[in-house]
């Protein structure tokens, strides 16, 4: 039994359905029991449960956990170590945590949560018979699906990152296949794995892409998102501050290693049919 928890999001979602393809017993871990039509009827054993209380019953009988903390949520430094270190304790041998390409760069506050979670990762498991393992994505391709169809309607892109630097999109398909991987694979202990897309593109590139695959011109335009004065809208300013000035890229290559293939192209997304 593998519990994945935050699987009602679109990525536990797709880490749910990578695992259930390959003849994996999930458990989902969900805040409460409202109707989730992406992942009610996958075959998931679903369950309600609060991260920040008690998940004893969510790791009763579980060998693996991947643990994705929601979005932009202020409590990950701190709850997440907690999380690991109670299904360690549980019993759960395979602890797997979802955390993003270059924690490091800690001028992005989620990126700093992320990073503090990595180093309690050793002292989560002292004591037990437990191991862990990281993922790192980048940013996704799926990220855009709600604005390429107004860009290809209104011939504009919006680029809140600029026009300049370039992003590595992985699409999210690759990533939920790269975490059952590490889910269910022998020989990765203690080890850091970077989910990178196999491009290095620009918004004016997306919108190249967009132009050529609807036959319409597309062009990117740069806008700038304003922080609202909460922790989410302070996440995603500074975030896209730093892409305008670094972008955020990276290598392919461990991602292709453990897929065992090439990660999808943009190219290749567009040209996947639609739902």
């Amino acid at each position: 039994m593998i519990v994945v928890t935050a699987a009602g999001g679109a990525t536990g979602t797709a880490v749910v359905r990578a695992l259930l393809s390959g003849g994996e017993q999930v458990r989902a871990v969900v805040p409460s029991r409202r109707p989730r039509p992406q992942l009610d009827g996958l075959g998931a054993e679903v369950v309600a449960g609060d991260l920040t209380g008690d998940l004893s019953d969510a790791f009763a009988g579980a060998d693996g956990l991947y643990l994705i903390w929601p979005n932009f949520d202020p409590s990950e430094a701190t709850g997440a170590p907690a999380v690991l270190t109670a299904a360690a304790r549980a019993g759960v041998r395979r602890l797997v945590y979802h955390s993003v390409l270059r924690p490091q760069a800690r001028a992005m506050p989620h990126h700093a949560a992320k990073d503090r979670v990595e180093e309690a990762l050793d002292g989560a498991v002292v004591g037990t018979a437990a191991r862990w393992r990281v993922l790192q994505p980048c940013a996704y391709a799926d990220n855009l699906d709600g604005q390429l169809a107004e860009a290809v309607d209104g011939g504009e892109l919006r680029s809140p990152w600029g026009l300049e630097q370039a992003q590595s999109f992985v699409d999210l398909y690759d990533v939920a296949e790269a975490a059952a991987v590490l889910l269910t694979t022998d020989g990765l202990d203690s080890g850091t794995f970077e989910a990178v897309g196999p491009e290095e593109l620009t918004a004016p590139d997306v919108a190249a892409l967009l132009s050529a695959r609807s036959g319409r011109p597309v062009t990117a335009v740069d806008v700038r998102v304003d922080d609202d004065g909460a922790y989410a809208g302070r996440c995603r300013t500074t975030m896209f501050d730093w892409y305008r000035v670094n972008g955020f890229t990276g290598s392919p290559r461990v991602l292709t290693d453990l897929l065992g293939r090439s990660p999808r192209t943009f190219a290749e997304r567009l040209a996947l049919p639609s739902g």
